[in-house]
């Protein structure tokens, strides 16, 4: 009986703007097997290979994934991504985040595919590696080698902890590394070869194309020839694996993402900073005139716009997600839903809150009492109502950043839509302050006028999040 496929690709076309890069590829990788993609620079092996990990909208075709004897598409034509949980995957760009320590990312990228090694197996991996005595550095304090270390053993690191069969995708995994290095990743893939894990190597080093099992080679008309390899490189010994462990993919984004804020707080920075200056420019605007005319519309749309500001700025995590492909790589983990979860942990949760009511006592805080107290009893409903307009930016955001011009303006006037919630805010936030909370569900009351915002928001962010990517 022979080996079992492991990963399939049927009639795939992927268009790259005019440009037809891929034209209907039939491609599958058995149990067991190593393949190099070789070819020209520009003659679609990085397509294919980050197409079989799901990054690329296809024209035609289908990539299917065989785990356990069940059958699950990773992508096809439709749009349609299924889980693709526990491959490893090493991108040309590393995909990785300076802020991250070279030891969490083995450890995210091992528990992200549902394993959790004691920590004497992950220092045994980063000692084979050389990269002990620097577990505890940033990787953006790294070389370009030791860098390229770190995104090779985290693409690895998956298929070394599981026992069952899976597949490892390497770009350019050799670009960068050292004679040793190199010799090191040939040892290690025959080993999982071995094992019966199936690694694909995008590369132009003759050393990696050594020890692949066949070579597929992209000929000048499209087409795809293939050939035996030599099934050179002697197997070294890896860490054992693991047993499986029930990880949520989210939870791992979520604490990836508070582990970078919190070292590097340029959101919240980066937030606060444009909403505390449109607070003291509303404060100057809103003088004793203002507020004696009983203009609540005026005030109450002077009060809620920094938090406003607030929640429409771009998130940091989107700058976080475009160094070296960072996210890529998550989108890769994450699957279908990742610009869901992206735009959920990109919107700003903290800042609204205190935003708003700072913003309340510097520009209305010499209001009489009464109206006072009724609106500080209730001002959180509309902050609430803010964070999600701030999800529903943080997925314009995004869907923006992948569009191929993701500079163009017309893009960014998409987040004009989000001025519609904040008239509602603004109606609600009067009424309140002239006529006290209503809970009645009438048009022009306050609880109606803030459920209409989160609603419209919610429609937004729901669009944006299905808009497929690129």
């Amino acid at each position: 009986m022979g080996a079992r496929e492991l990963l399939s690709v049927n009639g795939l076309v992927v268009n790259r703007g005019a440009r037809k890069v891929l034209d209907g590829v039939d491609f599958s990788v058995r149990e067991g097997e190593v393949v190099a993609l070789v070819g020209e620079n520009g003659c679609g092996k990085t397509t294919l290979l980050e197409s079989m990990a799901g990054l690329h909208s296809l024209s035609k075709g289908v990539v299917t994934r065989f785990d356990g004897g069940n059958e699950s598409v990773v992508r096809d034509f439709d749009g349609n991504r299924g889980d693709i949980l526990g491959f490893g995957l090493t991108l040309q760009s590393d995909g990785i985040c300076g802020e991250e320590t070279v030891r969490e990312r083995i450890i995210t990228a091992i528990r992200i595919s549902g394993h959790s090694p004691e920590d004497s197996v992950i220092d045994e991996m980063l000692s084979d590696w050389g990269l002990g005595h620097r577990a505890s550095d940033n990787v953006s304090q790294l070389s370009g080698g030791l860098r390229r270390r770190v995104a090779v053993l985290s693409g690895l690191a998956p298929a070394v902890m599981r026992a069952d069969p899976t597949v490892v995708l390497l770009d350019e995994p050799s670009e960068g590394l050292d004679k040793a290095s190199r010799e090191l990743l040939a040892g290690w893939i025959r080993s999982l070869s071995s094992l019966g894990h199936s690694i694909v190597i995008a590369t132009h080093d003759y050393e990696m194309i050594s020890v692949a099992d066949s070579v597929v080679s992209f000929e000048s008309n499209g087409s795809l020839s293939i050939s035996p390899g030599e099934s050179l490189g002697n197997a070294s010994k890896i860490p054992s694996p693991t047993t499986m462990v029930d990880v949520s993919r989210f939870s791992e984004f979520i604490n990836w993402a508070w582990r970078m804020e919190k070292r590097n707080p340029i959101d919240t920075i980066g937030r606060a900073t444009p909403a505390l200056v449109a607070m003291l420019l509303a404060f100057t605007f809103a003088t004793d005139i203002v507020r004696s005319t009983e203009n609540y519309d005026l005030i109450a749309a002077l009060v809620l716009a920094p938090a406003f500001i607030t929640a429409v700025a771009a998130p940091a995590l989107l700058k976080r997600l475009s160094e070296e492909r960072v996210g890529d790589w998550w989108r890769a983990m994450t699957g279908s839903w990742s610009r869901a979860t992206f735009s959920v942990v990109g919107a700003s949760f903290i800042l609204p809150i205190p935003i708003l009511y700072l913003s309340w006592f510097v520009i209305a805080g010499d209001i009489d009492s009464s109206t006072n107290d009724q609106v500080l009893k209730w001002l959180w409903l509309p902050a609430l109502s803010i964070i999600d307009v701030s999800a529903a930016a943080a997925a314009l955001h995004l869907m923006v950043s992948d569009l191929r011009r993701a500079s163009a303006a017309a893009g960014s006037l998409l987040l004009l839509v989000l001025v519609w919630p904040f008239l509602e805010l603004t109606s609600a936030l009067a009424t309140i302050m002239e006529s006290g909370m209503s809970f009645e569900l009438a048009i022009g009351e306050p609880l109606s006028d803030i459920l209409i915002s989160s609603f419209s928001a919610v429609l937004v962010w729901g669009v944006a999040v299905i808009i497929p990517d690129e």
